[in-house]
């Protein structure tokens, strides 16, 4: 189920079946002028991002799948074949069927049609690397960038080991310290007052030496060096299992929790670089683990633990964008509450037979 089924350019939105990846829709959009900005960083098909709520580096620009999907056809556990929603950008009929699907991972229903929102491919693309002596001080200009309304399309930190990866891995030469690589879309003067505004900020928290970047060849290049940051993991420690964690945090408290992060990862011993699009407050921190030594797949299970625990007793979640599954049914329940109930009920009613996708997410039926 991989066709694109319409375009409607001047709606901003197109109507595609679920195994359409996002590369094949942008290829398709490509002489219209639009694009489709959610980028996970994998290829992946567009059905499978919306059933998992997916968001990745433009979300801070352009939000996640929750924002960008205006409609669905979803086959229903007893066969009915429902639209969640008209193709209006807005409407207040009734509950809004479209989010409850988004993000579902598959629990209540199969997709198999999205429309999807569209948007004009920028005037302008910038991209930069700015380079600081602590994570601290890049958190930080994150912090006072976005409060200060600078529109950034991207903006994702890496630590320095990370750094040392994608060097080795992609071909590239950074120094090994903390980094953000960043974008700005807009107009030729839109983005240049951006980038002097970003300067400013970066050099007041230690950030020096911004390399900017326009060309498409040279932006291709390091947001691929980004996106194959965890192939560099596997291959500087070789037979370890990357173990992917997912913390986000309210934007205020990125700096602190990073931090804290950083020194469990010391008290537990383990390599464990950092990526994250720290624009909306998330992170990762990927314990390279040894899966034949039991007391580190110990330890990395209290790590993860402690992770979970603080992001959200700091008021975040332990997923931003990766999702429950299996694995964090546990910390949904401690997350939400009496809220985790209500999701199980919902369940319960939507598919009481529990034939769709079933142990995943909600655990009402163990």
């Amino acid at each position: 189920m991989n066709e694109i089924l319409k375009v409607n350019a001047e709606d901003l939105d197109c109507v595609i079946q679920p195994g359409v990846t996002r590369e094949a829709l942008n290829e398709y959009l490509r002489d219209t002028g639009l694009f489709f900005p959610i980028d996970p960083g994998a290829n992946a098909s567009l059905g499978g991002m919306a059933a998992t709520r997916a968001s990745g580096t433009n979300a801070v620009r352009y939000g996640t799948m929750r924002e960008n999907v205006i409609n669905m056809s979803v086959v229903m556990p007893d066969g009915r074949i429902i639209k969640t929603a008209a193709r209006t950008r807005k409407s207040s009929a009734g509950y809004d069927l479209t989010k409850l699907m988004v993000g579902s991972e598959g629990t209540l229903g199969i997709i198999t049609e999205l429309t999807l929102r569209l948007y004009g491919i920028p005037e302008q693309i910038s991209a930069g690397v700015c380079q600081f002596d602590s994570v601290e001080g890049a958190c930080n200009t994150t912090i006072f960038a976005m409060q200060t309304g600078l529109p950034m399309a991207r903006i994702e930190l890496l630590d320095g080991l990370q750094i040392e990866m994608i060097n080795k891995y992609s071909g590239l030469e950074y120094e090994a310290k903390p980094t953000l690589f960043l974008e700005f879309h807009g107009s030729p003067d839109g983005v240049q007052e951006q980038i002097e505004s970003f300067n400013a900020i970066a050099e007041d928290f230690g950030g020096g030496n911004i390399q900017w970047v326009e060309t498409m060849e040279a932006r291709n290049k390091l947001w691929k060096a980004r996106h194959d940051a965890y192939y560099a993991m596997l291959a500087w420690r070789q037979g370890s299992q990357g173990i992917a964690t997912d913390a986000c945090v309210p934007i205020s408290r990125l700096a602190e929790c990073i931090a804290e992060a950083q020194k469990d990862v010391a008290e537990f011993g383990l390599v464990a670089p950092i990526v994250g699009h720290v624009g909306d407050g998330n992170f990762h921190i990927t314990p390279l683990v040894m899966m034949d030594d039991p007391d580190e797949v110990i330890r990395a299970e209290k790590f993860i633990e402690r992770l979970n625990m603080r992001a959200i007793a700091m008021e975040g979640t332990c997923t931003g964008e990766h999702g429950i599954g299996q694995g964090k049914r546990r910390f949904l329940k401690i997350e939400h509450g009496a809220g985790a109930d209500i999701m199980a009920s919902i369940k319960l009613a939507i598919d009481p037979d529990n034939i769709m996708n079933p142990g995943k997410v909600v655990s009402f039926y163990e």
